[in-house]
This record gives C-alpha cells, structure tokens and sequence, in this order.
C-alpha cells in the first residue's frame, strides 16, 4: 500500500504550487494544478495525494476548497477514494502516451538505431514547388511577438479592457450554456446558421445601415476577413480584374490577390475612392464609411456614380461597410448595399470589431443565388462558425447590450482622436492629419524624406507602436512617408506622452541625417 510523506516534507508546496493565473478562483486554480500534476505523469497511477488537511496547510487554504476539488477529481475519474486510506490516483487516469507501445520498426524511419546504417536516409519533401499559393512575403499588418509590453500601442488587434462589456457578454454566454439553450445550438447545422443571429442581423443592425434584406440573403463568416476570402474563392480567377483602393486594406489585398493576379490600383482623395479613374473592371472593392486607412467617407454623389456605373459596366460592388458604427460628427452616410436597386453590391460586415477583433464574427449580405453558393463553399472549409458564439451574440444583441456598447465605445474614440489630433499639433506640428468623422484611427503624411516604416522601427526604442504606411500601398513610394495611430485599445491619458515619445523619435532620426 503507497504511504503518504509527512506533510512536513517539500515534495507537495513544490508539486502543488498553484499558477497565478489571472481570473480564475482558488479552487479553479487548484484543480487546475492537480490536473497537470496528473497528466505530467508527476504522480502515477495509485499514486497516493496528501489528504485535504495536509495540502490545505501546506498551501494555506481552507480544507473545504481542497475537499471540493478532490471530490470533484473524484466523480470526474482522476481520483479514487479509498475508505480509512485516503485520495489516490486512479488506474487509467493519464491517458496511454504511443511511447508506450511495442515499436514496430517503419523502414522509412530515420532512426539512428538502426543497423542498415549505410543506407541513405529518403528525401524529406521539398514544400516551396509544391506550395501553389502563398503569401509569406505579401506585405500586412503585423506586430512585434511582445507588443503587448510597449507603452504607447497605437496599432490595431486587442480589446480595450476598459470598455470590453465583461458582465453583459458573460451573462449572453451563461444563458446559452443553460440546458433550455442546448437544443439551439448544439446540433449540427450543416451549411445553416443560428436563425436567432440572422434575425437580429437582418431586422435591428441592417436597417440602420438602410440594408434590408430577407433570412436567406444572409451568411455568417469568421470575421470580415473570412467573407473576403469566400468571395474571391467564389468568384475570381486568374484574369478576374478587380479595382481596389490605393492606400487600401491589406487583409483584403492578400486575400483577393491568391486568386487573381489583376488587381487594379484605384486612387483615393478626400472624398474616398476616385469613380472617374475607374477603368473597365469585373469587380470593386470599396470601404465607403470609412476608407482603410485614410477614414475618407466615399460622398453620397459617388455612391449613386459608382451603382450607375456598375450597372453601365457590368461589374459587381464589393463593399465592406469598415468602421461604420464608429461616427462622430453629422448623419450616418447610407450604405451602398442600401442604394443597390440592381444586386450589385455583396455587402461584407463585422460583429465583432468594436467588442473583439479575437471574436471573429461577420457575415455578407447579397442576392440568394451567391448566397447559396457561399454557404455550400463555407461548409467545406469552416462547415459554420461556432454556434455557441452566434447564439450568445444573438442574445447580446437582442437584449441591446450591443447598441450600448456601441453608444460607450463611439464616445470614448472620440475623446482619443480629439487628443491625438491636439498631441500630434503640439509634438509634431509638421506632420499632416485630418480629424475623421469616424473611425478609429488617424492617418498621418511624414514630410518628405521621413520613412513611415524606419520611424516605425525607431519608435519601438521609445516605447511607440505605430502602423507603417508602406503594407496599405499595392505601389509604395520610396520613402513612403505614411503611417497610421491606431486608438482603439490605448488609453487616453497615454496618448499625449506617446505622441511626445513618437516626437522624440523622430528628432532622433533628424539628427542621424545630418
């Protein structure tokens, strides 16, 4: 029989010594540890564990904690409890690792073992021919692996803690996770989507954008940056030529440019995208709300030129309605999908940008027919996104956490734009930026000669994040003097030291020049 160490000993302060893990209660944590400890294989099976007195002294905790959590172990199968003996680890606990089963000797085994040792190891496979289409080298948006520890993040791709809706989002989730819930999402949906979700979509977020449109006119992605690449997998091809806004989106270039080698730079000014330049085209891509990068709001007048045109030229409108919610200043513009009288426009939106860009929910409206090929087109990559999310989301919705979260998020980007924008005058008074009407960035011009992306690289020295400007141009300019400050997860306070950082960064690279 396995005797317990005296509780004196060490072995179970240093093998039970609990993670700080941020958020989770004592007992979690301590069955958290536990659980390791087993699967580690740190204790094996009919191992014995301390009782609950014992640990809970070595850990200072109360038995009861320690009880709960070994009972829970118990009746879960990680346990056994043995009357006037104690808590041990019970047979069949850790799972059978393949190292514990009789080799069988594979003769295209690199084994070094082996004693056909003169024979030539095979050719591992050579993947840069085989790999068809890539985008290792395309430029994007990207981060430094520890960006979460710079002081001044002005970049894009975290929640603000400050206005993340914690208990409103936990109380959708936890109503979903009640058994009344379970039939509405837990099955397989196949090619459909949560019907709660669509309805909400369709009856309280589309009408503000002027968009209505009927259940089967409506698909759910994982994120915006999903239903690009469903569009172009649909629909381009090799000689597709697809017009796109140059300074533009990325995510969307990249995604679009695995399936067609013809996208065709379309120039911005300040009223978003130049219709005149259009020439004769398949497709569009337009941000119209708010242009990625430079928040330009496409005008009402080239709106209804560029539906007329499409009409005239016979190509299809993609629109993806970026930033809409975040407005500030004057009347909402209506969505082109909403001036559309023909079907010509496959409008894309996200859920989950103003939440959590890590949520990954969007969806895409357009006419039925392209709807049904999508959903059939989904199903083999993704099958559908999780049901569980769309059907919290539906609730949060539905109980108008979404429209307050909206109300809170829009009034705070606004005090941070009107911060920068009085930062950027007093620290960098030569650099050009205009206050969007929406939007959660600013889009700044360097004076000539200043790179975007070397000041990019110097200002990390200062504690600065910024987005270089060069990954927005299909056709850079060398220097390309751009870059954007993103606003949507710093905070307020740290906007004006970080643009005096940023200010100092650049008066360091003045000074290396000359």
């Amino acid at each position: 029989m396995s005797s317990k160490p005296p509780v004196s000993t060490p072995l179970w302060s240093q093998l039970f010594a609990l993670n700080e893990a941020a958020g989770l209660p004592l007992q979690t944590r301590l069955r958290l540890r536990v659980v390791q400890v087993i699967l580690d294989g740190h204790l094996a099976e009919g191992a014995a564990l301390p009782s609950s007195r014992d640990l809970a002294q070595v850990l200072g905790m109360s038995r009861n904690t320690v009880t709960a959590v070994y009972q829970q172990l118990v009746d879960e199968g990680y346990l056994e409890s043995r009357p006037r003996s104690g808590v041990f680890v019970r047979a069949g606990a850790r799972p059978a690792s393949i190292s514990g089963t009789r080799h069988i000797k594979d003769p295209f085994s690199r084994d070094t073992t082996a004693t056909d040792g003169d024979a030539p190891a095979p050719a591992l496979p050579q993947w840069s021919p085989r790999v068809l289409r890539s985008l290792r080298h395309q430029p994007t948006l990207s981060k430094p692996e520890k960006w979460r520890e710079f002081a001044y993040p002005f970049v894009y791709g975290t929640h603000d803690a400050q206005l993340f809706p914690t208990e409103d989002f936990r109380e959708c989730c936890v109503r979903t996770l009640a058994r009344s819930q379970l039939p509405n999402w837990t099955p397989d949906f196949e090619i459909d989507d949560v019907p709660d979700l669509i309805e909400q979509i369709r009856t309280r977020l589309l009408p503000k954008r002027g968009v209505f449109a009927q259940a089967d006119e409506i698909l759910i992605t994982v994120g915006a940056q999903h239903a690009f690449y469903l569009v172009a997998e649909a629909l381009f091809d090799k000689t597709t030529r697809v017009g796109f806004e140059e300074p533009g989106y990325p995510h969307a270039r990249n995604a679009f440019s695995l399936r067609t080698d013809l996208l065709v730079p379309i120039p911005v000014d300040q009223e978003g995208l130049v219709v005149d330049a259009l020439p004769s085209l398949d497709y569009v891509f337009v941000t119209p709300s708010h242009q990625s990068p430079t928040t330009r709001t496409l005008s009402l007048e080239r709106r209804q030129w560029l539906l007329r045109k499409a009409a005239l030229q016979d190509f299809v409108v993609i629109e993806d309605d970026y930033e809409a919610e975040n407005l500030y200043v004057g009347q909402p513009m209506p969505a082109l999908k909403s001036l559309d009288k023909t079907g010509r426009v496959v409008y894309i939106g996200s859920l989950s940008k103003n939440l959590s860009p890590a949520m990954r929910l969007g969806y895409i409206v357009a006419q039925k027919e392209l709807i049904t090929e999508l959903r059939v087109l989904r199903h083999a990559m993704v099958r559908h996104p999780s049901a569980f999310l769309q059907h919290a989301y539906a609730l949060f919705l539905s109980l108008g956490h979404h429209d307050s979260h909206a109300r809170r998020v829009n009034q705070v980007l606004s005090q941070r734009l009107q911060a920068t924008m009085l930062a950027m005058a007093a620290h960098l008074p030569d650099f050009e930026c205009t206050l969007a009407q929406g939007g959660a960035s600013v889009w700044v011009q360097a004076p000539a000669g200043i790179d975007g992306a070397a000041l990019a690289l110097r200002a990390r020295a200062y504690g600065v994040l910024i987005e270089p400007g060069d990954v927005f141009f299909a056709q850079p300019a060398r220097p390309c003097n751009y870059f954007r400050l993103r606003l949507s997860s710093i905070d307020a306070l740290k906007i004006e030291p970080g643009i005096r950082a940023l200010g100092e960064a650049v008066a360091a690279m003045g000074r290396e020049r000359w």
